[in-house]
């Protein structure tokens, strides 16, 4: 029994080592790099600007947000907890294509089904056009219409009577 206590109090005193030893471990020991700071800022937009990657601008905001991005990187937040951060407070344009899966793919999805919907339509529109073309040449009387005769009769009586 006795024998069985000390293995436990072994055993014990191991885990506490390893769970201590964990964290440190895990720990990437190096600092905070501007290349690491820019890796996660080149995919978010500036707030300021308009269609400007946070990692290129150069305004104010952008660099109080590339100093948040530092801090929690060195706190220790993965790439995707700190876009979620700022999404959470800022909103979907800080990424400029919304976090939800189904909002995310009805933005994607829509210009090209537009697109293909106004191909579609001009196809049609210039099919039909282009049958209707020779159909117009086809009903088309040989000579002028009465209409015009009558027209050009009384032209002719006005230019006389002018005369």
């Amino acid at each position: 029994m006795n024998r069985f206590k000390n293995t436990r109090t072994i055993l014990m005193v191991l885990f506490a080592l390893l769970a201590l030893a964990v964290p440190a471990l895990a720990q990437d020991g190096g600092e905070v790099t501007a290349d690491d700071v820019n890796a996660i800022a080149k995919k978010m937009y500036c707030p300021v600007c308009e269609n400007i990657p946070l990692d290129v601008c150069g305004t104010a905001a952008c660099d109080q947000w590339r100093d948040e991005i530092r801090i929690q990187l060195e706190q220790g937040f993965t790439e995707d907890a700190i876009i979620s951060d700022f999404v959470s407070r800022y909103g979907d344009r800080v990424v400029g294509t919304p976090q939800d899966p189904t909002l995310r793919a009805l933005s994607l999805v829509t210009p090209w089904l537009i697109g293909a919907l106004v191909v579609i339509l001009a196809g049609f529109g210039l099919l039909r056009w282009w049958r209707g073309r020779g159909t117009r040449a086809a009903l088309a009387p040989a000579g002028a219409p009465a209409s015009d005769d009558d027209y050009r009769a009384r032209l002719e009586r006005d230019l006389q009577g002018r005369r």
